[in-house]
Order: structure tokens, then sequence, then C-alpha cells
């Protein structure tokens, strides 16, 4: 048989025959005069057993043992059938996760977990903040992971949340042109409804020092300087709280 003719009947294409040839778990047949690969029956009969082993789930790593010693596949079962309950069960979680954003309106590249944790309407961002706001959501869903959601909410928890949309309003208007007297007063209101939250959090596991250093990255580029200054000074004020 010729490379397309046992191609065509194991029901593969001649690049992976070639490929199963390159990684040594089909063995190079004899060669026609005419440079051709001629194959026979125990070239036919190997593929199909790597269809089959492949077709189950064995990676391509573990090929060449299963072959060499097909009982050495038992060792394997378990975790292939593990990974074939995960596959049946991942199409029922990701319809879960569908229905949940579809009810909350939450957006579809954000993590439902956080989504209850972006500004209150009243707050008034402009769009330049709902996209910083969303970013920094965005990175959380991803770093924190399923655990660190739960710490997340857990210490956003103690937040003022009708308090904060006005802070959270004024904090988006900051500018270069912002009085310092505003600046001043409003960092000491943020202080007193940040003040409960960063207590709780001091309570719960530490945020990964990756997930603060990322955050802070995000902070430094997207933020006016004022904004950064701000946030800086918080950042002070409450460490020295911690101190006293």
């Amino acid at each position: 048989m010729l490379s397309s003719e046992i191609a065509d009947l194991a029901g593969v294409t001649v690049r992976t025959l070639r490929h199963y040839h390159h990684i040594g778990v089909l063995p190079e047949p004899s060669r026609s005069s005419a440079g051709y690969r001629r194959y026979d029956i125990s070239h036919l009969i190997q593929l199909l057993r790597i269809r089959r082993l492949t077709a189950l789930g064995v990676p391509l790593s573990e090929l060449s043992r299963v072959l060499e010693a097909p009982f050495a596949a038992e060792d394997l079962l378990e975790e292939l059938d593990l990974q074939a309950a995960a596959e049946v069960d991942r199409p029922n979680a990701r319809r879960a996760r569908i229905a949940e954003l579809r009810r909350s309106g939450a957006p579809a590249d954000l993590a439902p977990e956080l989504a209850a944790w972006r500004s209150a309407p009243e707050a008034l961002l402009s769009a330049e903040m709902s996209r910083v706001e969303h970013e920094q959501l965005v990175l959380l869903g991803h770093l924190l992971g399923d655990g660190g959601h739960e710490t997340f909410s857990a210490g956003f928890a103690a937040l003022n949340t009708q308090l904060i949309a006005p802070l959270t309003a004024r904090f988006a208007a900051l500018d270069g042109d912002t009085p310092a007297a505003e600046i001043e007063g409003l960092i000491h209101e943020l202080i007193s409804v940040l003040r409960p939250v960063d207590m709780k959090f001091a309570d719960l596991p530490p945020l990964d020092d990756q997930v603060i250093a990322l955050m802070d990255e995000l902070t430094e580029q997207r933020l006016h300087p004022v904004q950064k200054q701000v946030l800086r000074q918080i950042q002070r004020e409450m460490e020295e709280l911690e101190d006293g």
C-alpha cells in the first residue's frame, strides 16, 4: 500500500501518518525502487491501534509505552475516565455560566462572581473610567482563580455601596484643575469608607504578590496623575492606621 492508500483505509491524513513516523510510534516501511513508502498489513494494524488509543484520549507521549505493553493502558484508564467525565460536565457548566451572565446582565468577558463589584449606575463614571474599572475586574477574574474570587468578595462585603458611589464619581472626575481642598477631603472620605474593607482583608488570606503588582501596573498606566496621587496617599494613611 502507498501512503495515501493506508491513510485512507485507516481514516487519517498522510500528514498524520508522517507525524507518527516522526515520533516513532509507527515504524518506517521499506521503499520501492522509485522511493515510495510501501506499507503492509502490519503497518495498518499498528495504525488502527494508534487510532483506537488516541480516540480514548491516550496522549501521544504515552503511545509508545502502551503500544509495547497493551496492559500498561490500565494505569491510564482511571485518569482518562475522569477526563471524559469532565468533558461531559463542561458543557453543563458553560450553560450555567451563560445563564448567570444573561440573568445578571454582566459583560460576557467578566467573571460573574466579580460583576457585582462594578460601580453602581449613580456613580456616573466616564467611558474612560468605566473601561479602567472593567479592565481591573477582568484582570482580577483571571489572576485570582475561584478561591480568590471568594476572598475578594468576602473582603468587599464590608464595603458600604451607598456611600462609595458618589465618592467613586468624585474620584473619576479628578484632574489637574481639582482644588487641593477637594482632593484632601475626598481622601479622608474614601479612607472612612475603605477602612472597614481593609480591616476585613486583614482577616483573610493575603492576595498574591503578582496580583498586586499587575494591578499596580494597570493603575499606573490608566489613571490620571492626580488619581494615582490620591491612591498612594490613601495607602500611606491606611498603613499608618494599621501601625498605630
